[in-house]
């Protein structure tokens, strides 16, 4: 498997040959099962059931199952362009809040009415290619945040502290969320890269995503990771424990409000009350400027019954509740700007007022 500039051995996509795998991330850290996605449908049901997550990645599966949806019609009778298109329009609903979703299927939307006119053969190698193309800047991207984060983290804090940097992270916005070394895990693996590091990895219930995905992807870097339950993050955070909490975004808003995994707002406030650095770490491809506020974002409810099971994506859930009591499951929840100190992107890093920073960021090449 090829590493990526800062070392990770993780990699959730395989697209050689034209062909689009994705490591099935529920029936980690079990084992690591590989799901065969041969049309649009086929990824956006992985997409939807949690088998591949993250919104840089998912923005990148959706471009890759494009291209494979159109290499299935081109063998087909009559209909390309009207079956591909519907193809496109179902995989774009997969999920509500990742606007990276939303990005992936314009860009080949684009793509695929350039190539209008070309045989079907044709076709098929420029989807390709603008996948290929889309894969290879979100490796790069995820490479220029860890440098502008690790940098703006080591300017605000100063002198290295005694003993490592402790990092508090939420959910999973590393290599499992992205192809290459990952958002938030993007910056740790560069702090950690010339500094001791050592992170808390909120579990981020009901899906344990930080619990099963970045202490294993971390664990596999060879990067100290410990877990802690959701219901201490506050707590460990006013012990002085924390140096800083790095987290990745789904959407942000034009005004700076961050859609994340639901859980961040607290952690974030925490972080306020205590003096402690609150980062987000995401592409421009996240930020979302025909969205005013965080009030605009879309978020998805996910079936409560989620929030009744252990282990839900499970062969043998556990339900840990009363028969026929119900759950409430937003799976992502608003930080506002205000408690924002730094959204890290790969064209650099905004501060307060984020409105500003953002819109000179995205004017950037």
């Amino acid at each position: 498997m090829s590493e990526t500039p800062l070392g990770t051995r993780v990699r959730p996509i395989d697209t050689a040959s034209g062909r689009l795998r994705l490591l099935d991330q529920r029936r980690l850290p079990r084992e690591e099962t590989w799901i065969d996605c041969d049309s649009a449908d086929a990824t956006a049901e992985a997409i939807r059931s949690l088998a591949v997550r993250g919104a840089p990645l998912i923005g990148v599966a959706a471009a890759w199952g494009l291209a494979v949806e159109a290499r299935r019609l081109a063998g087909a009778d009559g209909g390309f362009d009207a079956s591909w298109a519907a193809a496109a329009d179902r995989l774009g609903k997969a999920r509500p809040t990742a606007v990276n979703l939303r990005f992936g299927v314009e860009r080949m939307r684009t793509a695929f009415r350039a190539s209008a006119g070309r045989p079907p053969a044709e076709r098929v190698a420029l989807l390709e290619a603008e996948a290929a193309r889309f894969e290879e800047e979100d490796r790069e991207a995820c490479a220029a945040m860890g440098r502008h984060g690790a940098a703006w983290i080591a300017a605000h804090l100063g002198a290295d502290p005694a003993g490592p940097l402790r990092v508090l992270t939420h959910c999973n916005a590393g290599a499992l969320a992205t192809t290459g070394v990952g958002t938030a895990l993007g910056v740790v693996r560069a702090l950690a890269a010339g500094r001791p590091v050592a992170v808390f990895a909120d579990e981020t219930r009901p899906f344990w995503q930080g619990a099963r995905l970045t202490a294993w992807e971390l664990a596999k870097d060879g990067i100290d990771v410990t877990i802690l339950p959701d219901v201490a993050a506050a707590s460990v955070i006013a012990s002085g424990k924390v140096s800083v909490a790095v987290v990745g975004a789904d959407r942000i808003a034009a005004n700076g409000d961050v859609a994340n995994k639901v859980g961040t707002y607290g952690v974030a406030l925490a972080c306020r009350a205590h003096g402690v650095p609150f980062v987000v770490a995401a592409p421009r491809t996240t930020l979302d400027s025909a969205c005013p506020t965080g009030r605009d974002i879309p978020i998805e409810w996910r079936d409560g019954a989620e929030v009744l099971l252990l282990d839900p994506a499970g062969e043998s859930p556990l339900s840990v509740a009363p028969a026929g009591v119900p759950a409430l499951y937003p799976a992502f929840d608003v930080t506002p700007a205000a408690l924002v100190d730094a959204i890290v992107t790969e064209a650099g890093v905004s501060t307060a007022p984020h409105a500003d920073g953002l819109a000179r960021l995205l004017a950037l090449p």
